[in-house]
C-alpha cells in the first residue's frame, strides 16, 4: 500500500507542474486586472484538470518506461467517461474524481493486457496496443454506472447547500469543510454554484434583483460575504503554511520540493488557486486533507463570529482581498486571524509529516532504509564514465532482463522492481563501481550509485530495449 501511495503521489505531480504558471497568468489577465484575452486561454488547464489527472495517474501507475501508450489510454478513458455522461445527463460532472477513476482504470488495463497475444490477423492490436481497445470496452459500463450513481451525490450536496444558510456560524463551518473535503470528488462545484450564485437575493440601486454571495457582495449587499471570508485565511495563509511544512520536512530531493512548494504558494496567494499544493498530499495522506478541510471550515466560522465580511469576484487571492477591501466589514481582521491559522497549519503539518513519515513529495523510501545518509550519497561519485558497460553488468547480475519488472532512479539511487531479488549478486554489482546495494524485500532492490545515476539509468533503458 505504501508503494502504491508513493506512486500515486508521484503521478499527481505530473498535472501539478502545469498549474502554477497557468494559474498566475489566468488571474493577472482576468477582466478586472489586465484584461488580456489571449492569456485567458491558460484557463484551459483548469477546465481540463480531470483529463490531466487521468493521464498523470495512467502514466505513473503503468509498469513501463515508455509512458506514451499509458498516457493515450488515460486520455481515452476520461474522454469516454465525460462524453458518455454528457450524452446521458449534461448536468453531471465528476471532475477530479472522474479523472482519478479513469486514470486508475487505464493503468490497470495497461498492466493487465499489455502482453496479450492475439491471432496473427489481429496482430496490430496485440501487445501494448491491446489496452487501448480494452479501456474503450471497460469505460462503457463504468460510465453507465457513474450515470446511475453520481446524481444521488450531486442532489444531496445541492440540498445541503440550501440548508446551510439557516445554521449561522455552524453553517459557515460546514460549508468551508465540505468545500475542501468534496474537491477530490468534484462535488464542491455543486455546493459552490448555489452559494456563489443562488444564495439569497438583493435589490441593487438600479432595481435589479441579484442572487448569490459573490453577486450580492459586489453589488453592496451588507449581508453578503460571510460564506466567502474564510477563503482568504485558507488561501493566503493556510496553503503557504502547508507548503513551508512540506519543504522544511523534506528529506529527499529538497531543491525540487522547495521549488514546487514556493511556486505553489505564490500561485495560491496571487491567483487564489490551491490545487498545486493540495494535490501533493490529497491522495497520499487523506488524514492531512481531512485536517485541512476542518481548518478551512474553522477559519470561516471564526470570521463569522468576529463579524468579518469580505468577498471576491474570482477567488480568495491577495489581489481580491485588496480590490474588495472597501466593500468589506472588518476586513483587516483577516490578517491577524490568518497569522494565527498560519501557525496552526504549519505546526500540525510539520509534526505530522515529520513523525508519521507521510509519503508525499520530499518523503520517500530513503527514510525507511538502512544506515544510508542522503547528504553523503550526494557527494559520491563513480570512478569511471563507462555507463553502458556498467548497465550491462548490472543487468547480468540481477538475473537478466527477464527478471526486471520495472525501474526508475532518484537523485542517487537506481530503484529496481524484480521478479526475484534473490538473484542479485551484490559483490559483482559493487565491482562495477556501485557504492552499495540495498535489498528491500523479495521484489525491490536499490543500488546506490551517486549523482551519475541518471546516466546509468538511461544506459540501462537502452540495454533493456535493445
Amino acid at each position: 500500500m505504501m508503494k502504491f501511495l508513493q506512486k500515486m503521489g508521484k503521478s499527481m505531480l505530473i498535472p501539478i507542474v502545469a498549474l502554477p504558471a497557468a494559474g498566475i497568468l489566468f488571474r493577472i489577465s482576468s477582466e478586472d486586472l489586465l484584461d488580456w484575452k489571449l492569456l485567458q486561454s491558460t484557463g484551459a488547464i483548469f477546465n481540463n484538470i480531470d483529463i490531466l489527472i487521468a493521464i498523470g495517474v495512467a502514466m505513473g501507475l503503468s509498469k513501463t518506461k515508455d509512458r506514451g501508450i499509458p498516457a493515450l489510454t488515460g486520455f481515452i478513458a476520461i474522454a469516454i467517461l465525460n462524453e458518455g455522461l454528457k450524452l446521458l445527463n449534461s448536468d453531471l460532472d465528476m471532475s477530479v474524481f472522474g479523472g482519478l477513476l479513469s486514470g486508475l482504470i487505464a493503468a490497470w488495463s495497461y498492466n493487465k493486457f499489455k502482453d496479450t497475444d492475439l491471432p496473427k490477423v489481429f496482430s496490430f492490436f496485440s501487445g501494448e496496443n491491446f489496452p487501448i481497445t480494452m479501456v474503450i470496452v471497460l469505460m462503457i459500463p463504468v460510465t453507465g454506472l457513474s450515470y446511475l450513481i453520481w446524481p444521488y451525490a450531486q442532489n444531496s450536496i445541492d440540498w445541503l447547500a440550501q440548508s446551510l444558510v439557516t445554521l449561522g456560524g455552524i453553517g459557515v463551518f460546514i460549508y468551508g469543510f465540505l468545500n475542501r473535503f468534496l474537491l477530490p470528488f468534484g462535488l464542491h462545484h455543486v455546493l459552490n454554484t448555489y452559494i456563489y450564485f443562488g444564495l439569497g437575493s438583493f435589490e441593487t440601486s438600479g432595481g435589479e434583483i441579484v442572487h448569490g454571495e459573490i453577486t450580492r457582495f459586489l453589488n453592496g449587499d451588507p449581508t453578503a460575504g460571510y460564506f466567502l471570508s474564510g477563503y482568504f485565511v485558507t488561501i493566503i495563509f493556510g496553503i503557504p503554511a502547508i507548503a513551508l511544512a512540506i519543504a522544511m520536512t523534506a528529506k529527499y530531493n529538497k531543491n525540487n520540493t522547495k521549488a514546487l512548494m514556493g511556486s505553489g504558494s505564490f500561485t495560491a496567494i496571487i491567483a487564489g488557486i490551491t490545487e498545486p499544493i493540495e494535490f501533493t498530499f490529497l491522495f497520499t495522506s487523506p488524514f492531512l486533507y481531512f485536517v485541512h478541510s476542518v481548518y478551512t471550515g474553522l477559519a470561516g466560522m471564526v470570521l463569522y463570529y468576529l463579524h468579518v465580511r469580505e468577498g471576491f469576484s474570482w477567488g480568495g487571492s491577495i489581489i481580491d482581498y485588496f480590490l474588495n477591501f472597501s466593500l468589506s466589514d472588518k476586513g483587516w481582521l483577516i490578517i491577524p486571524v490568518g497569522i494565527g491559522f498560519f501557525i496552526l497549519y504549519f505546526l500540525t503539518f510539520y509534526y505530522y509529516i515529520h513523525y508519521k513519515k507521510v509519503p508525499i513529495i520530499g518523503q520517500v523510501e530513503e527514510n525507511s532504509l538502512k544506515n544510508m545518509n542522503k547528504e553523503d550519497e550526494e557527494n559520491l561519485s563513480l570512478t569511471h564514465n563507462h555507463y553502458q558497460y556498467m548497465a550491462q553488468k548490472i543487468i547480468s547480475n540481477i538475473g537478466g532482463k527477464e527478471n526486471i519488472v520495472d525501474f526508475e532512479n532518484c537523485m542517487t539511487r537506481l530503484r529496481l522492481e524484480l521478479n526475484d531479488s534473490s538473484l542479485v549478486n551484490e559483490e559483482r554489482i559493487k565491482q562495477t563501481g556501485a557504492h552499495g546495494i540495498i535489498i528491500i524485500d523479495k521484489h525491490h532492490v536499490q543500488i546506490v550509485i551517486g549523482p551519475e545515476v541518471n546516466k546509468v539509468a538511461k544506459s540501462l533503458s537502452k540495454e533493456i530495449e535493445s
